[in-house]
């Protein structure tokens, strides 16, 4: 089974990539606008994506055909202008085109469109079932082949009973795109006028290499090969036993790794999903990040160089010793007011060691300025003129005695 691929290039993309495996196209859709397919690493059923074809009338290869009592429906007008058609289209040149297609087949004689559970039934195609005559299948087979593009397609391993499921991405090992085998149609629905195209993916016995993973894998078709020019060619308008056997593992080389859980809900959609999960480039592993973290403590810092810096007379450079001889010596000693330098000359630079020094020794003295104190003025008391008839105390006591 095939019910999750990657496909996440522009039209434009895509078909500069199918062109270098020599594969013609001639018309693909716009690469943005309402009727641009859908573009993403996560992309599920019912999303709109690109097809490859053989650029052939709705009803398909070969000559048109009615079925049932369609043909009474059919005017004679319109009957004219199909066999037209059906000339036109057996002289003119075969060309191929990229057309955007919803991923989840719906036949021709729907009458209404259908839910989603409905539609999920149709999204892959068993090659066995295309070997038995008749069925839902009869028609698509023989007139309306097509080739679906993809990058890879995702695939669950399951593990201890199916308790836990390991998402893996699969992808050609030279990075071209994968070429499924698909079938296609067009419907109108009552009271619709618009055409709705659909496809659906061809699915096979896996190969060696994916058995290990699960049992089906989609049928891949090598890019530019004889064998894809067959399954397309609109003169092939019967199945035969040789288109049934274009129907089969593929043979070459298959890259194949554990992604991210994240890709299992849809809706999500991220470039991580279809890196290996313990890959160095997959952003979300966590064991990436912690790698990172140590790689930065183990990075060693490197030695800035050491600049000298020129000295100049009179300059301190900060944490030399000078400087700290100076703090050293000026500690604790307030610093006064200079005098006015005098007129017209700049005030000169004086060595560090000096002007520490001349702090020590002149600053307590500095020009007869002295130190206001709170409690003393720094002058002696003025000396009181002795009175007259004053005497001390213990002389009076003892005169008396």
């Amino acid at each position: 089974m095939c019910g999750r691929y990657s496909l996440a290039l522009r039209p434009a993309q895509i078909r500069q990539m199918l062109q270098d495996d020599n594969m013609a196209v001639d018309d693909l859709p716009d690469d943005e606008g309402d009727d641009a397919p859908r573009q993403s690493y996560n992309f599920a059923p019912g999303y709109h994506g690109i097809v490859y074809r053989a650029d052939v009338p709705d009803w398909g290869a070969g000559p048109r055909r009615h079925h049932g009592n369609a043909s009474s429906e059919i005017s004679a007008e319109e009957q004219a202008q199909g066999a037209a058609a059906d000339d036109a289209s057996e002289s003119r040149p075969l060309k191929y085109k990229l057309q955007s297609m919803k991923w989840g087949l719906v036949p021709f004689w729907t009458k209404r469109n259908p839910d989603y559970g409905s539609m999920m039934k149709t999204i892959n195609c068993r090659d066995d079932s295309l070997a038995q005559s008749g069925g839902m299948w009869n028609t698509m087979k023989a007139r309306k082949r097509c080739i679906v593009v993809a990058q890879g397609f995702y695939e669950w391993l399951k593990k201890d009973g199916g308790k836990e499921k390991i998402p893996h991405f699969v992808k050609r090992k030279d990075g071209k795109l994968m070429c499924f085998a698909g079938l296609w149609d067009v419907v109108k629905y009552d009271n619709d006028d618009q055409k709705h195209y659909t496809y659906t993916i061809i699915t096979t016995d896996s190969n060696k290499q994916l058995r290990f993973l699960h049992d089906r894998m989609p049928v891949i078709l090598e890019n530019g090969s004889e064998d894809l020019r067959k399954w397309l060619d609109p003169k092939r308008h019967e199945w035969s036993q040789e288109l049934q056997a274009l129907l089969k593992p593929f043979e070459g080389e298959l890259e194949v790794y554990p992604v991210s859980k994240d890709v299992g809900k849809v809706g999500n959609n991220s470039p991580n999903f279809i890196i290996p999960i313990d890959s160095k480039e997959n952003k979300s592993n966590i064991a990436n990040f912690f790698a990172k973290g140590g790689e930065k403590k183990n990075v060693k810092k490197e030695r800035q160089p050491e600049v000298e810096v020129k000295k100049e007379e009179g300059f301190i450079a900060e944490g030399s010793k000078e400087a700290d001889e100076g703090d050293k010596a000026s500690a604790g000693v307030k610093r006064e007011a200079e005098d006015e330098p005098i007129e017209d000359e700049p005030p000169k630079k004086v060595p560090a060691t000096m002007s520490a020094a001349s702090n020590m020794s002149s600053s307590p003295q500095k020009r007869g300025r002295q130190k206001i104190s709170a409690t003393s003025n720094g002058t002696k008391s003025p000396e009181k003129a002795k009175q007259s008839g004053t005497q001390k105390i213990t002389k009076f006591f003892a005169n008396s005695s």
